[in-house]
């Protein structure tokens, strides 16, 4: 039997980490993974509809083995120095960046930034806590990029997150959903991965 600490290390990972959905029916995958944000419209068995926040209504074929992961709210004291950090964050007037969200992630996640879907101008930063500190502009996340500190502003309206257990039973109708999906030239979706809404902790990512 599996371990909690190995189901725990496992879900993070999955939240952490880029989820690849299987080849769909219609055709290899005409690129990389998309991410898929909105409201769950109904499950019919593997079949998921979602409403996403473009206002389209798309259909993903789930895979067998398709993992179910919630969130659960945290608070800035919860994260310390050497915990591996992803913050979702745009740029602020003042030239830095600002964290919409922060989640957990395993020790093993290599850092990196880059651009991100979330907003116009968002950036995503994977990376290792250096510390953190009072600022007039909120508090400051410090973060160690490539051997360089990297401030990020956490403020009020910054949502702090860690994993939390889901299941399927838990994917209905009007719940908040994030996925990674793939989707074929015929348009098909397909996907393993879904983060759900739940205790009304909806996915900030």
């Amino acid at each position: 039997m599996r371990t909690k600490p190995f189901l725990v290390a496992l879900l993070l990972t999955a939240l952490a980490l880029p989820a690849y959905a299987q080849a769909p029916a219609g055709g290899a995958p005409s690129g990389p993974p998309s991410n898929v944000r909105g409201k769950v419209v109904k499950l019919d068995g593997q079949n998921l509809t979602v409403k996403t926040r473009e206002g389209q209504t798309v259909k993903i074929a789930l895979a067998p083995n398709t993992s179910v992961r919630a969130l659960a709210k945290k608070k800035l004291s919860d994260i310390k120095a050497g915990d591996n950090v992803a913050s979702t964050s745009l740029p602020g007037k003042d030239g830095k960046l600002h964290a919409v969200e922060v989640h957990f992630l395993p020790p093993q996640v290599p850092e990196s930034q880059s651009p991100y879907d979330f907003k116009p101008g968002s950036v995503m930063t994977n990376a290792k806590v250096s510390g953190v500190a009072k600022a007039k502009s909120g508090n400051v996340l410090t973060v160690s990029l490539k051997g360089q500190p990297t401030d990020v502003i956490i403020d009020s309206k910054t949502v702090i997150v860690g994993p939390a257990d889901a299941t399927m039973a838990d994917v209905k109708p009007g719940k908040a959903i994030f996925l990674r999906a793939n989707k074929a030239p015929d348009g098909s979706y397909t996907a393993n991965n879904i983060t759900i809404e739940k205790n009304g902790v909806k996915p900030p990512m």
